[in-house]
């Protein structure tokens, strides 16, 4: 059954509660709005319409809190505008370029429902200017019924959530940790069989990689929920940089098995296969005793794996597939720290993120041009649709700007555009032209929306069905004085492709920062890390180091996601750096209160390392790597700070990361050879 069928002819029970709950709200703030007589009652409903857009109580409060944060400094900026400009129209044009740059630049470096508070003060400020050229005087009023509307709407959406078939961000983290669990189990099985195709394992990686972008998105509303949010909040965390540490440890690991299965040796190659058994069996029970119990018995087997005739590679592989089983167990342990934060407590630093400054400028350019075209259209034709084509042009420049693909989601929201013209019109004109009273009007504009948003309650159709409902509401505009002369509506109709073709020509024109070159800015800024590793102090190194990577690979999957098999590589390099940055960081844990000597080669050999995977990662065969191991080594025998056994594990770490970085450069060169692809950022 085609999916459009399918959502409209046999919709699940959530689409369902989500669609009847969305129109609730909406019909509540509507109502509130025509009562208290506010001027423009629409904007209630698209700011409840928004709202619900994420239902669960704590996402709700806290995009709620962004909207009216969002909406009062953007009321402050439209007011300072206007009081800096003198009133004058050009002026005030260029202060709010500036001011949709900023805006713009901001959300790009913000997550979450901070970059929807960037959206709205962005376009708080261009409604209350342009609503107040005309009369100077009524800027403050405007400011405050902007503040109004938007705010009716937030507190409707607030009510209908907590109050109908309410649903908790817990209980939505508790599902999105179990799902994430168990693709990283998968993944782990597939990863430890020498045998698995490599496309394969690929796509489990991406997999595993979607319910972790969601998890490690949404925990930060489970601080709205009661004092165990930020318990919750911080297991969150945990899994998330747990779960990127595995991957990489699986990397390094697969890489030995497929490349040197000689070296390894065949017990290790098949008790690898065993572990692969292990955690396919782990992800097919129910429950996390159950899991723990499987992964436990295995961690028994690895822990008493004997190791006194290995040689200093094949130690590394054993202590390398106990950390796969550690990181497995803390994965379980924050499952557990989500659902019952009072059982299980786990530390956790504030995360840091990754931020792009110049993907960020390159946002913040298109959306001021954006703005700056469709206003200088606007002030040299005087068109009275002009203001709204100046909006259309500018919100989905800030709104879509830090997605990995803002071009194809502006194409879906001018084809949602296009579905509402003909919708808006029958009901929006036609039909309640001949109605009367709050009833019929509240039927003939929540009709369209409810199919609007059941339709959007189907994750393929939500980039449709989404902005056919914002859009009749802009094209009807329901209100106490509504002007249904089909010249206001055509003029509004075409003020909005108007401006939503200025956005879709915006992100087709200026695409953003490319394969080739993210790729080169990815290097160096996991390559300044690196060299970071040697700063003191020890634990604020590795909080910054381990959110930062797992920030960077949590959006290098999504932008991965676009690309065909042969180029995504871009995954690749940042679990090789992460892989590295973890081995410097043990080193540390290790040695930094030895002896200066001993500190000294440990310094010059994190350096190496990271010039070596700068080095690697642009293709070329890394350097000196065996020689800064060696120094260190005989830093340590000099000053007898580990015996032989103790040193074993150290070099086979480092000939381990040596064969990665090796095997890196291979693949980067292969990769420099073929034509580079052109993405969206």
């Amino acid at each position: 059954m085609p999916v459009l069928l399918e959502a409209y002819l046999t919709p699940s029970r959530q689409a369902l509660r989500f669609a009847l709950k969305a129109t609730l709200a909406m019909l509540l703030a509507l109502y509130a709005a025509l009562w208290f007589d506010l001027e423009r009652p629409y904007w209630a409903l698209i700011a409840a319409a928004f709202l619900q857009i994420r239902p669960m109580s704590g996402m709700v409060i806290e995009k709620g809190l962004c909207q009216i944060g969002g909406t009062l400094i953007g009321a402050v900026a439209g007011i300072a505008v206007m009081a800096l400009s003198a009133q004058a129209a050009a002026p005030a044009l260029y202060a709010l370029t500036l001011w949709v740059m900023a805006c713009a630049y901001a959300g790009s470096l913000m997550r979450g429902n901070f970059t929807y508070g960037c959206v709205m003060a962005a376009i708080t400020a261009l409604l209350v200017v342009f609503l107040s050229l005309s009369q100077p005087d009524r800027v403050f009023d405007v400011a405050v019924a902007r503040v109004s509307e938007l705010g009716l709407g937030e507190i409707s959406a607030t009510l209908v959530s907590a109050l109908v078939w309410p649903v908790r961000v817990t209980d939505h983290l508790a599902e999105q940790a179990d799902a994430a669990i168990n693709s990283a189990f998968t993944h782990a099985g597939q990863r430890l069989d020498a045998d698995m195709p490599l496309a394969t394992v690929q796509r489990s990686l991406t997999a595993s990689l979607g319910p972790l972008n969601v998890l490690e998105a949404d925990s930060q509303a489970a601080r709205y929920e009661g004092p165990g949010g930020g318990a919750r909040i911080r297991a969150a965390h945990v899994l998330t940089q747990r779960a990127m540490r595995l991957f990489a440890a699986l990397g390094g690991i697969q890489q030995l098995l497929r490349d040197h299965p000689g070296r390894i040796g065949a017990p290790l190659c098949m008790f690898a296969g065993e572990m692969a058994e292990g955690f396919r069996e782990a992800e097919s029970v129910r429950g996390v005793p159950a899991a723990r119990r499987h992964l436990q018995a295995l961690r028994e087997r690895a822990r008493t794996y004997p190791d006194d005739d290995l040689d200093p590679l094949q130690r590394r592989v054993v202590t390398g597939l106990r950390a796969i089983l550690g990181h497995a167990m803390v994965l379980l342990d924050a499952r557990e720290a989500i659902a019952h934060p009072g059982r299980h407590q786990l530390r956790s630093g504030v995360p840091a993120w990754h931020r792009d400054h110049g993907e960020a400028a390159v946002n913040a350019l298109r959306a001021g041009a954006a703005f700056a075209a469709s206003a200088a259209f606007w002030v040299a034709t005087h068109w009275s649709g002009g203001p709204i084509a100046v909006l259309m042009a500018t919100l989905p420049s800030v709104l879509f700007a830090n997605r990995d693909n803002p071009a194809t989601i502006c194409t879906m929201f001018f084809k949602g555009m296009l579905a509402a013209l003909p919708s808006a019109f029958l009901f929006g004109h036609v039909l309640l032209a001949r109605a009367s009273g709050f009833p019929m009007l509240a039927m003939l504009v929540l009709t369209p929306l409810f199919i609007g948003l059941l339709g959007a309650g189907h994750r393929r159709l939500v980039g449709y069905c989404l902005p056919f409902t914002i859009f009749n509401i802009l094209l009807t505009m329901p209100g106490n004085g509504m002007d249904l002369s089909f010249d206001n509506f055509a003029n509004r109709a075409l003020a909005v492709t108007g401006g939503l073709a200025v956005a879709t020509v915006g992100f087709r024109l200026v695409p953003g920062l490319g394969a080739s070159l993210r790729r080169r800015r990815l290097i160096h800024a996991i390559g300044v890390d690196l060299h970071r590793l040697a700063q003191p102090p020890l634990h604020e190194v590795e909080a910054r180091f381990s959110g930062r990577m797992a920030d960077r690979l949590l959006r290098l999957a999504r932008h991965d996601d676009l690309l065909d098999e042969a180029h995504r590589h871009l995954l690749m390099i940042g679990l090789n750096g992460l892989d590295v940055g973890i081995a410097g960081l043990r080193l540390r844990h290790r040695l930094d209160g030895e002896p200066p000597p001993v500190r000294a080669a440990l310094v010059a050999l994190l350096d190496t390392l990271a010039a070596a995977f700068v080095a690697s990662a642009r293709g070329h065969a890394p350097v000196d790597v065996a020689a800064a191991a060696r120094t260190l080594d005989a830093a340590l025998v000099d000053h007898d700070v580990l015996d032989e056994r103790g040193r074993a594990p150290l070099r086979g770490l480092l000939e381990r990361l040596e064969l990665a970085l090796a095997r890196q450069a291979s693949e980067m060169g292969h990769h420099r050879r073929d034509a580079p692809v052109a993405v969206s950022a």
